[in-house]
């Protein structure tokens, strides 16, 4: 039987924010020493009043603007009541029934909410199996965002989590690393006979702190819900937990329901309302987002895919290749600027980059200023260096800084172009190749690049290629 897989994400994202959600405790993701950014109100002392965090509120409606989705006129927090040892006030401030946003879209995922609440603290399993509590994550702005189930495979749902980071990224919400936690997904998976209308018996897998965890845990559960079917079982509604180690889920617990946390609405917070002024301040403080930047890049600047998701993935890349090409066309006329961006692009994909990467270096650590190798680019396009030449010196720019001129001046790298200069040089090659200088004469075309080749050599890739080539080609007639 053929099974069709229905999957819905449920998103966590630490907020970019000074302090914790609902007290005056630092917001620091970076903080090693545990229970260090703690106080009475994040660590639940009796008697303690929580105050909500205007900035982190922002956060969550401007990620729901951006998204299409509706910023609601009225909301409210609500306790969450459950027991755990990460919890310390035995109940979590979240919000059920009147969230800060509803609906939206995202890869055409459905959104179904945004709402926002606090993180709970760490638990730490040491070596004598013993477990600890970090406050420090304690009460910090934690924004969740809950999709329609319109997702069918694990590819897709990975791709709608990294668009999701991206997102968050660009408006300045939440750093959304994973490798901190500071992102957290969780999938639920069912599967059901294709051509069904009922949905199957829906599994959760919990904190899946990568996104090849996300594809990964989500192709495993499709096989195993289709095995337990398959064999003639009944799959379990169910909590499991993701095993990086072995690739496979484990079962955690019964998955509760929203009865089983008991919401009220929270007694020391008072209920949100927000006016129409206030929202459109908040739409005109959302930026260039994604997928806007990808269609802007491919229109104006004409590049490959790849290296428009390469810019659209990194903030400070793209600020970089903007600010470079906006310095080409100040310098170049109309007519050279395609050829210059073909020739920028080029370099920056394939020699730039792999410079970056081979340094294991920041763009926002690089000693290359978009303006040089901008003045690097024109260089080439005006046949002042080789593209040989080309690769070295921006090589020196990385590695040591400079302008390009200097660095050309310095190192004797500047292109040769004029035929007089390069005709003694021709004359002896020709001398040493009569071999190469028969083959050319009956129609031997790989004969005349060998010949180039060995003037580049000479010249130490100082000769102009396209000189050298007419200046052989007329030598040759005459011998």
């Amino acid at each position: 039987m053929e099974y069709q897989a229905t999957i819905g994400m449920e998103v966590h994202s630490e907020l970019r924010t000074k302090t914790k959600m609902f007290c005056a405790s630092k917001n620091d993701p970076d903080e090693k020493h545990p229970n260090i950014n703690i106080c009475p109100v994040c660590v639940g002392h009796p008697g303690t009043l929580p105050t909500a965090n205007e900035e982190a509120i922002k956060h969550v409606q401007r990620v729901g603007l951006a998204l299409g989705g509706n910023v609601q006129k009225f909301s409210r927090f609500d306790r969450k009541n459950y027991f755990y040892p990460d919890l310390p006030k035995g109940y979590q401030i979240s919000q059920y029934q009147h969230p800060l946003i509803f609906e939206g879209k995202l890869n055409s995922v459905r959104i179904t909410r945004v709402h926002l609440e606090e993180d709970t603290a760490r638990l730490i399993h040491d070596e004598k199996g013993d477990t600890l509590v970090d406050f420090n994550r304690a009460g910090v702005p934690l924004m969740e965002l809950v999709t329609e189930p319109d997702l069918h495979d694990a590819k897709s749902a990975r791709e709608f989590c990294e668009e999701l980071q991206l997102v968050l990224r660009y408006l300045g919400a939440s750093d959304a690393n994973m490798e901190k936690g500071q992102m957290r997904c969780e999938a639920n998976i069912s599967i059901a006979p294709v051509g069904s209308d009922k949905f199957g018996t829906k599994v959760e897998i919990k904190n899946l702190n990568s996104f090849r965890a996300v594809e990964e845990a989500i192709e495993y559960e499709i096989l195993r819900q289709k095995k337990v079917l398959e064999d003639g079982e009944t799959v379990k509604q169910e909590t499991r937990g993701w095993d990086e180690n072995k690739k496979i889920t484990f079962s955690q617990r019964v998955k509760e329901s929203a009865h089983d946390y008991r919401y009220f609405s929270e007694p020391d917070l008072p209920p949100m309302e927000f006016g129409d002024k206030y929202i459109e301040l908040l739409k005109g403080a959302i930026p260039e987002l994604p997928a806007q930047k990808r269609a802007r890049f491919k229109d104006e600047y004409g590049i490959s895919e790849q290296l428009v998701e390469t810019l659209v993935r990194d903030k400070n890349l793209a600020a970089f290749w903007e600010k470079m090409v906006s310095e080409l066309q100040n310098w170049l006329e109309k007519e050279k600027i395609e050829e210059s961006l073909r020739v920028a692009a080029n370099y920056f994909t394939s020699d730039f980059l792999g410079l970056i990467k081979e340094k294991e270096i920041l763009i926002s650590e690089i000693l290359v200023q978009p303006e040089e190798f901008a003045e690097l680019i024109k260089m080439i396009i005006c046949n002042e260096i080789s593209s040989r030449a080309a690769k070295d010196v921006l090589r020196h720019m990385v590695e040591k800084g400079g302008d390009p001129s200097v660095i050309v001046k310095d190192l004797g790298l500047a292109q040769v172009s004029d035929e007089k200069t390069l005709e003694e040089v021709a004359k002896r090659i020709l001398a040493q190749n009569p071999e190469a200088i028969a083959d050319y004469k009956k129609g031997k075309t790989n004969a005349l690049q060998f010949l180039v080749g060995q003037m580049i050599k000479e010249t130490k890739g100082a000769g102009n290629p396209e000189v050298i080539r007419t200046l052989l080609t007329r030598l040759m007639v005459g011998v």
